[in-house]
């Protein structure tokens, strides 16, 4: 479980020292070419969600992360004992919501970093990459689990 917490730990760390990169590399709304035509770093400051959803409401934000890192980290300590692959995507998808979470608290936004150049796609941060992987994970978790184990699973608890 210690390695879970310093996984989240260092994940949080990457994701709060890209975005300071970035805020000590450009100014709000500039960029610049990463993989030209594919990817550029772009600076935006996201007082909502994805597309811009829910602008300015972070009493919101703030009741749904604390609730869903509540839900993340019961599951880590009841679900994923000897789950590995359960338990790493568990701890990425705790660092995404602590990495935004921050933001949020400190800042009142959230510092959005990465634009994909070929898509019209949410302007994205390094936190939404690890609640990505975190959920993937979990899915392939799922998905190559035996039914009879995950119901075994969870008529243990």
């Amino acid at each position: 479980m210690l390695l879970n917490y310093l996984l989240i730990a260092i994940l949080v760390g990457i994701d709060q020292i890209v975005k300071y990169w970035t805020v000590a590399n450009f100014a709000v709304n500039e960029g610049q070419d990463f993989i030209p035509g594919i990817l550029s770093f772009f600076y935006i400051q996201n007082d909502g969600a994805a597309w811009g959803i829910f602008s300015g409401q972070m009493w919101l934000f703030y009741i749904i992360t604390v609730a869903v890192v509540a839900v993340l980290v019961y599951m880590l300590h009841k679900e994923a004992k000897g789950a590995p692959l359960l338990a790493i995507g568990l701890s990425f998808m705790i660092a995404g919501a602590l990495g935004n979470f921050i933001d949020r608290l400190h800042l009142k936004y959230v510092i959005d970093t990465f634009r994909l150049e070929f898509m019209d796609f949410p302007i994205f941060n390094v936190a939404d990459v690890w609640l990505t992987i975190g959920v993937i994970m979990m899915i392939v978790y799922m998905i190559i689990t035996p039914e009879d184990q995950l119901e075994k699973r969870t008529a243990n608890k």
